[in-house]
């Protein structure tokens, strides 16, 4: 699969991949809100060069950030990401594969929704 190539790159040890058909979630770590930026765009960055030279392009439009943290400190945890050269939209809950996750990873909307399904 061309998709392979792509979890095969060397990224930083802190970062993993996951994949499931046609989406993609990158996760890092750090112990700052702004290392994440920077660890998540040089990440992007390589993803980048891939897409360009296995002649695919990601979704800018579709494409989200989401902090997910327990902490209470009072930081700005606003980000800008960068993915063909734009910057991505923020958000506080995202559905990946069926199941919503949210910035804390709690699933109370993930209940809520499937409840409100039933």
């Amino acid at each position: 699969m061309q998709y392979n190539s792509l979890l095969e790159l060397k990224y930083i040890k802190i970062t993993k991949l996951v994949a499931f058909a046609d989406d993609l979630i990158i996760a890092t770590r750090g112990e700052s809100v702004r290392a994440v930026e920077n660890y998540v765009n040089v990440e992007l960055s390589k993803i980048n060069v891939w897409a360009k030279n296995n002649k695919t392009r990601f979704n800018d439009k579709k494409s989200k950030v989401m902090i997910v943290s327990r902490r209470k400190r009072n930081e700005n945890k606003n980000i800008t990401v960068y993915l063909n050269n734009k910057p991505l939209g923020q958000v506080t809950k995202i559905k990946y594969v069926g199941i919503i996750l949210d910035h804390k990873f709690r699933f109370d909307e993930h209940i809520k929704y499937t409840a409100e399904r039933c």
